[in-house]
């Protein structure tokens, strides 16, 4: 199935493998996205709007498995402070549902940020711009076609050392 963001792709001439999965409305997670397409949830990537304030908003790439420092996005954004953006307004904002976000062929080119830890991967898998297909490939080809910056946007695992509580 062509989609925006394949569409978006092969404007650019960047070479990607669409992967299509059955979707579950009651679970969107990248987790269970990883699952469907056979890759590790830290190679499955989520596109997450955030807002700095009214008329702000930004994409914030991250690992399947982590979960978004806003305090880190801020600072890497340039912004005072970064939250989730309503859900309510996503797809107006980007024209995308929820679980089938992209930044390619949003209605608005928001700033990208990508979590650093894509350029570990050989491939990457994002969401295609609608649910049930997500685009395989570089993280070079996607950080370029997404014009988008990295930095480090998780939050730290919590390292468990044996000595909790001493």
């Amino acid at each position: 199935m062509k989609t925006n963001g394949a569409r978006f792709l092969e404007s650019l001439s960047i070479p990607f493998e669409l992967r299509e999965y059955s979707v579950d409305p009651e679970d969107l997670s990248a987790i269970t996205v990883a699952r469907k397409i056979g890759m590790p949830p830290e190679q499955v990537f989520k596109t997450l709007l955030t807002t700095g304030g009214p008329g702000v908003c930004v994409f914030a790439v991250i690992p399947g498995d982590a979960e978004l420092d806003f305090k880190k996005l801020a600072r890497a954004a340039g912004l005072r402070k970064a939250e989730m953006a309503p859900l309510k307004d996503v797809q107006p904002l980007t024209g995308y549902m929820r679980g089938g976000v992209t930044v390619f062929g949003a209605k608005k080119a928001y700033p990208v940020f990508v979590d650093e830890t894509a350029i570990l991967f050989d491939r990457i898998s994002v969401s295609a711009g609608t649910r049930g297909t997500q685009l395989i490939l570089t993280p070079d080809d996607y950080i370029r076609a997404a014009e988008a910056q990295t930095a480090d946007l998780t939050k730290d695992a919590v390292k468990l050392t044996g000595l909790e509580g001493y």
